[in-house]
C-alpha cells in the first residue's frame, strides 16, 4: 500500500510504500493527486520512499504508474526517490533520463533531505530538459530566465548519461524568444555548463526564430569540437534527427 507521509512541507506530496503496491493504490492515492494539481493549475512535487517495509509491486501497479506517468508527466515539477534497494536506484537513475523534471535518488536515512530538496526547487523552471536515450539527444526547451537551478539539473542529467559513455550525439536547444538569464549567477553556470561538457558533443543545434540565428556563431565559440546548425522554431523534429546524426536540410532550406 502507498501511505501519505505527514510531516513533508507545504507544497510536495510524499509518500511512502509498504508491503505491496497494488494498481488499487495508485487510483486511491496517487490519482487524486494528480487530479488535485491539474483543478488548481500547480505542479506536482512528489517524494516517494520505498524502505525495509517495502516488499514489490503487483502487475496492475506497474501499469498504472506508466499510464499515470504518461498521462501526467509535464505535471510534475520534482520527484525525490527515498531508498536503499539497489534495484529501484538503479531503475530511477536510468528512467530520469526521459523525465521533464529533476530527479534524484537518495538513501533512506536521508528523507530530510530529499524534503528540502523538493521545497527549495523553483517555481516554473526556465528550461525543461529530456535525454533521448535512443538518438542520444539531449533536448533543452526555454521558456523563461535561466536559472542556476535550471543548469544544475541540466548537468546532472548530461553526467550521468557520460557517467557510462563516452559521448552525447547532440544537444538541441528549442526556444521561440530567447529569455536571457535570471542572473550573473546563472550566466557563469551556464558557461560551467559549456565548459565541462562541450569536449564529449558531436552536434548542437539551435531551433528557434530566425532572429536568434545570431547565437551561433557565439555558441560556436564555447563548443570548439560540436557541429552546428540553425533549424527553425517549428522544425524541432527535423533537428533532433539531425543532431543525432541523419541528414537533414541545410541551414536556411
Amino acid at each position: 500500500m502507498l501511505e501519505r507521509i505527514p510531516d513533508a512541507p507545504a507544497g510536495v506530496d510524499a509518500l511512502k510504500a509498504v508491503g505491496s503496491v497494488t494498481k488499487d493504490d495508485y487510483e486511491t492515492v496517487v490519482e487524486p493527486i494528480v487530479d488535485e494539481a491539474r483543478r488548481e493549475g500547480r505542479r506536482v512535487r512528489v517524494l516517494c520512499e520505498f524502505g525495509p517495509e517495502f516488499d514489490s509491486f503487483t502487475p496492475g501497479a506497474a501499469w498504472e504508474d506508466l499510464k499515470v506517468g504518461m498521462g501526467a508527466m509535464r505535471l510534475f515539477e520534482g520527484c525525490a526517490v527515498v531508498t536503499d534497494t539497489e534495484w529501484i536506484r538503479r531503475a530511477t537513475r536510468l528512467g530520469r533520463f526521459l523525465a521533464p523534471c529533476p530527479v534524484r535518488v537518495f538513501d533512506v536515512d536521508d528523507r530530510d533531505e530529499a524534503l528540502r530538496w523538493l521545497a527549495a526547487l523553483p517555481e516554473g523552471p526556465g528550461l525543461s530538459h529530456r535525454l533521448d536515450p535512443d538518438s542520444q539527444v539531449l533536448v533543452a526547451e526555454i521558456e523563461a530566465p535561466l536559472r542556476v537551478q535550471d543548469f544544475d539539473a541540466l548537468a546532472q542529467t548530461a553526467d550521468t548519461w557520460l557517467d557510462t559513455h563516452d559521448e552525447l550525439a547532440g544537444i538541441v536547444v528549442h526556444t521561440r524568444d530567447f529569455p536571457g538569464w535570471e542572473n550573473i549567477t546563472s550566466l557563469l553556470r551556464h558557461l560551467r555548463f559549456v565548459r565541462d561538457h562541450h569536449r564529449r558533443v558531436r552536434r548542437v543545434a539551435l531551433a528557434a526564430d530566425s532572429r536568434l540565428a545570431d547565437l551561433m556563431p557565439h555558441l560556436a565559440n564555447h563548443f570548439v569540437r560540436a557541429e552546428l546548425r540553425h533549424f527553425d522554431y517549428d522544425d524541432l523534429d527535423d533537428a533532433v534527427a539531425w543532431a543525432a546524426g541523419a541528414s537533414g536540410p541545410t541551414d536556411g532550406d
